[in-house]
């Protein structure tokens, strides 16, 4: 694994060294031992997600509180644009957000720790997305930042197009509504 911080430190963009040939490839997409050091502490996975999307489709931005869920998310078919929102008050990075193209074709992977909201953007035809998560679905406890929301600004890749969102990621709260952390 090749991991790398990006602008937010916390989130880390993983990159998995494959090897193949005419016949395919072998990779190994995590490591716990790899993962723990580079988060500095001990990672759990306890549930494991996947959903499929189809073109122009956009989730988020969501986040468990309590019960926040960190998350190595990957796409194993199709294309991403995968985005963390630090939601963690005190935080030197509150606020910001981080995006990263996510791929079959790349192969890597983003870390969102807790207390960050994520979401995603299909920018294919389509995409197959893998969550290893850190807690439980509590669906009580789940909330939703309007991925719009003019205090992030998050700079989506919409290419003038309206993206298609569900009625709970419509009525999405601002940020500065939201219970953050």
């Amino acid at each position: 694994m090749i991991i790398e911080k990006t602008s937010i430190p916390d989130v880390l963009l993983i990159t998995n060294k494959r090897y193949g040939d005419a016949r395919g490839y072998f990779s190994e997409i995590m490591r716990q031992d790899e993962l723990n050091d580079a988060v500095g502490r001990e990672i759990n996975f306890v549930q494991v997600n996947e959903s499929v999307s189809s073109a122009n489709i956009l989730r988020g931005i969501h986040f468990q509180n309590p019960h926040p869920q960190g998350k190595l998310v990957r796409v194993v078919a199709g294309e991403v644009f995968d985005v963390a929102v630090d939601l963690r008050q005190g935080s030197p990075t509150f606020g910001q957000w981080v995006g990263e193209i996510l791929s079959a074709e790349n192969g890597k992977q983003l870390w969102v720790p807790e207390g960050f909201g994520h979401g995603f953007y299909v920018t294919g035809e389509m995409a197959h997305f893998v969550y290893h998560c850190t807690d439980y679905y509590h669906p009580q406890t789940e909330h939703c930042i309007r991925y719009d929301d003019p205090s992030l600004n998050i700079k989506w890749p919409l290419d003038g197009q309206q993206p298609l969102t569900s009625p709970k990621d419509l009525s999405g709260l601002s940020f500065k509504e939201a219970k953050l952390f």
